[in-house]
């Protein structure tokens, strides 16, 4: 009983002196990030529930309605095969968006397994992790992504596995700092002497007590992924055509800026910005909370 009281005073003074108060969202987020969240919760609505309600196909070709403007029918106009504009955002908003978080969910869940591992293990394995997770970092994500796509042919799913190995490391090694200051904690120790196992400490205690900054960084993280899936896709390489893509869109629209008409890159190029925005948005609030907890 004694010990198991001194694990559970070791974890409550810890959250004491890491300094978690109790604060409301609008507090930790602001106005600012309100609003973010706001445009994320539309995002993911559109890209959840957008499909289902259409009622234009995205894919139908009008060449006779080539960059047709705006118009009761086609709110944001149509592009030069003449596919409405609107259905088409609506739409890639689910490819644009389920990429990312392809790609930040895979590499998260693989960077904090290495990082725990690593950090249990401790010693030369330690080591070892920490030079590989390095020379990682010298390969570029997007270099990697483009010979994916030239070795197993273009596509989202190529682009996909290939940028969550580029994001292990990144997220492995954040993790990896964070987790090894709480494994020194003297809490760690008594839940050691209790006999509690290394799987539990980690899932139960490491994780949730630096779960902020995994956050934080999974936001930042996404943000990166939705701008280089959506670059891929710009030269080609991502989600192939006729899927309707937000990067593929600016791609596409490319041709009709040079004739003036510029709404499918624009509007396109507008929804990338907004989400990635508020999405970095989101992950300056959470690491700005975690720093105020230390």
């Amino acid at each position: 009983m004694t010990v198991f009281a001194s694990a559970r005073s070791g974890q409550r003074a810890q959250k004491r002196a890491g300094g978690m108060p109790r604060r409301s969202a609008r507090t930790v987020l602001g106005p600012i990030g309100i609003a973010a969240v706001a445009v994320l919760a539309a995002a993911v609505l559109v890209a959840a529930l957008g499909p289902l309600l259409i009622q234009q196909d995205p894919n139908t070709v009008n060449l006779a309605q080539a960059y047709a403007a705006p118009s009761i029918d086609h709110w944001l106009g149509q592009d030069a095969n003449g596919r409405d504009i609107a259905t088409r955002l609506i739409v890639g908003a689910r490819t644009a968006i389920i990429g990312p978080f392809l790609v930040i969910g895979i590499s998260t869940l693989c960077g904090i397994a290495i990082a725990l591992v690593s950090v249990w293990v401790g010693g030369w394995f330690d080591v070892a992790v920490s030079r590989v997770l390095d020379a990682m970092f010298a390969f570029p994500g997007m270099l990697l992504a483009i010979l994916a796509a030239a070795l197993f042919g273009a596509g989202l799913g190529a682009a996909v596995i290939a940028l969550s190995i580029a994001y292990i490391p990144y997220i492995a090694r954040i993790v990896r700092s964070a987790a090894l200051r709480e494994r020194n904690l003297p809490y760690i120790a008594a839940l050691q002497v209790q006999g509690v196992g290394p799987v539990t400490i980690a899932v139960r205690h490491i994780v949730p007590n630096i779960s902020t900054l995994i956050w934080a960084n999974a936001a930042t993280a996404f943000g990166s992924a939705f701008i280089d899936l959506a670059g891929l896709s710009f030269i080609g390489l991502g989600v192939q055509a006729p899927t309707a893509d937000w990067g593929a869109m600016v791609g596409n629209g490319v041709a009709g800026i040079l004739q003036g008409y510029t709404e499918e890159s624009m509007f396109a190029a507008i929804c990338i910005v907004a989400v990635v925005g508020a999405v970095n948005i989101l992950g300056d609030r959470l690491g700005n909370t975690m720093g105020g907890m230390r």
